[in-house]
């Protein structure tokens, strides 16, 4: 264990000695020294919540895992470390994902180029500041809603913060405010505030308003490339709550987060023209910087190191574009390659057409797990509700094209986590082979309006980390149906007189995609745009020529660019 020769069991036992030696002699003298008392009892409570909790006898030690030579994996709970988190001082499991972006950084030595939603980390600061004053070319990108300094903000708008934000904005005055007497001095922004940091030695910040827009959906990516030869790409925002946990909340530890470490001149390049789009002229040029759909389309891209490959694919895609070239086509493309497993660890899961997807590998005997985030997995619009063959209504309304499974699984649920984390990541593996991981939020939005990252990575040592990372998740999860989501059903069933289907177009019960080769006119019909008559052409059609592709279907008569689109991720041949 890192940074201590003591097992944690002898460091456990030690911990509660002193607890229970303070106790006895503060009850033995608390008639003769009541201060004394009070010292020992203030700290009985600091060493319990503070000491004691923070060695778990309960996680189990794993050994640690072969990296890949050219791809390597972290998490911030990986059972197979620890270390100790520099700002609560605790001492817990887990890769220190801030201190391997902070080594990254201080080892650059030509370029760095960071990419992240929000940046508050001062560590991560001050290696930026320290390169750049070492004149090393520093960029960075943020999302237009971070790129204020908490400390700028005057006491008039931390009053009309919403209850969220001033969550957020308490929390950064406890990370800047070193003395702990509520007041920020000069010195402790200087040292504490990330983006005063970064401002004081002058390193260029944009975000995405830099084209002149009011900003992108999310400028979501969270990548750092260095000396256009090294990637750190990240599930994590550089925050204390995204790698090591909330101040507001004790026994958090972080939301759980991954980070790879790629070594590849080749995919540096691949993510260095990403990164030029958005920045253009950099701070103060022309407003020729490309952020959300203003970038033009970008092909998926492959690269190969050693035995492994890694597919990269940057969102968003304009939904005129065919959602087969767009992220989330990837991402079905590589499910459908699934053969026997499908394990899925998702913030947001609210796509329909990958929800489809899985419903057709599940028919083909691939199995599948699933955890969601659970704030996110029982809302109206999850497409976990569809795998556990329920659905919920939002006024009386079913989600558009709405296909909860007609043989339901029971392994989709939400995991147990300490109060204040999240299930930040967006991974899932296939066959214990094949890695899909990124920022991308596996939604609509992230498809078609966030600056996102898509990668599939093909290395079974890879997927290893990642299948570790679930089963630790999943091994304590809470599967199934909740009673209390049940009863919601009822209940909006008995207030319903009737629960309509969001849009006017037919869909499938079953949740499959339908097979333009196989499928009868009934099923054909469930498609959107497809009556009867063009139901038959089809079959008249396929007599004559198999489809192998959504492109054949234009010839048939009826069939044009509009209907394509709308067919596009829901049927195969």
């Amino acid at each position: 264990m890192s940074g201590s020769a003591i097992p944690p069991e002898g460091e456990l036992l030690t911990c509660y000695l002193l607890l229970v030696t303070c106790y006895l002699f503060s009850q033995a003298l608390k008639k003769l020294s009541s201060h004394f008392w009070y010292f020992c009892t203030a700290l009985l409570m600091a060493v319990n919540l503070y000491g004691c909790q923070r060695l778990d006898p309960k996680v189990e030690r794993l050994a640690p895992l072969p990296q890949d030579p050219f791809v390597e994996a972290y998490f911030n709970h990986a059972q197979s470390t620890d270390y100790q988190e520099p700002y609560r001082g605790l001492k817990r499991t887990g890769d220190d994902l801030e201190e391997l972006i902070v080594e990254a950084i201080a080892s650059a030595q030509s370029t760095v180029d960071v990419a992240v939603q929000e940046l508050r980390l001062p560590k991560i600061a001050q290696a930026l500041a320290e390169r750049q004053q070492a004149g090393i070319k520093v960029r960075v990108i943020l999302e237009n809603n971070y790129n204020r300094p908490w400390s700028d903000l005057p006491e008039a708008e931390v009053t009309q913060l919403s209850p969220r934000e001033r969550g957020r904005y308490d929390e950064a005055v406890k990370l800047i405010d070193r003395d702990h007497d509520a007041q920020l001095s000069p010195a402790e922004i200087d040292q504490g505030d990330a983006l005063v940091i970064l401002r004081n030695a002058g390193v260029p910040v944009i975000d995405d308003t830099a084209d002149g827009s009011a900003g992108s959906g999310l400028m979501h990516h969270k990548f750092l490339i260095i000396d256009g030869r090294r990637l750190l790409i990240t599930s994590a925002n550089f925050t204390t709550s995204g790698i090591h946990g909330d101040f507001a909340a004790p026994d958090s530890r972080g939301n759980a987060n991954n980070l790879l470490k790629i070594a590849s001149s080749e995919l540096a390049s691949i993510f260095t023209q990403e990164f030029n789009l958005m920045w253009g002229d950099g701070p103060g040029g022309k407003p020729d910087s490309r952020f959300g759909i203003n970038k033009s389309l970008r092909p998926v891209e492959q690269v190969t190191l050693g035995n492994t490959t890694i597919t990269a694919q940057f969102s968003p895609i304009s939904p005129t574009q065919p959602w087969s070239l767009s992220s989330n086509g990837l991402i079905s493309k590589t499910l459908s390659t699934a053969s026997q497993s499908i394990d899925l660890a998702l913030f947001v899961f609210s796509e329909q057409r990958l929800a489809n997807t899985l419903a057709t590998t599940y028919q083909q005997g691939v199995q599948i797990r699933a955890i969601i985030d659970p704030s996110f997995a029982y809302r109206y619009y999850s497409e976990g509700l569809d795998l556990m063959g329920v659905a919920l209504s939002n006024k009386c309304q079913y989600e558009a094209d709405n296909r909860p499974w007609q043989e339901p699984i029971t392994t989709v649920g939400v995991p147990q986590l300490p109060q204040g984390d999240l299930l930040h990541h967006k991974f899932g593996i296939i066959d214990n082979q094949t890695v899909i991981t990124g920022s991308h939020n596996w939604s609509a939005a992230a498809n078609h309006q966030n600056d996102e990252t898509v990668l599939v990575i093909n290395s079974s040592t890879v997927a290893a980390h990642f299948k570790r990372e679930f089963e630790r998740l999943y091994g304590k999860a809470v599967q199934g149906v909740p009673v209390a989501v049940r009863d919601k059903i009822n209940e909006q069933q008995q207030q319903c007189t009737q629960i309509t289907q969001a849009s006017n177009s037919n869909v499938s019960a079953t949740g499959k995609l339908v097979n333009l080769n196989t499928a009868s006119q009934e099923e054909l019909e469930t498609l959107p745009g497809i009556g009867p008559k063009l139901a038959q052409r089809i079959i008249a059609a396929r007599q004559q020529q198999q489809f192998t592709s959504l492109e054949d279907l234009d010839q048939v008569s009826g069939v044009g660019p509009s209907l394509l689109q709308k067919l596009d991720g829901r049927v195969t041949w």
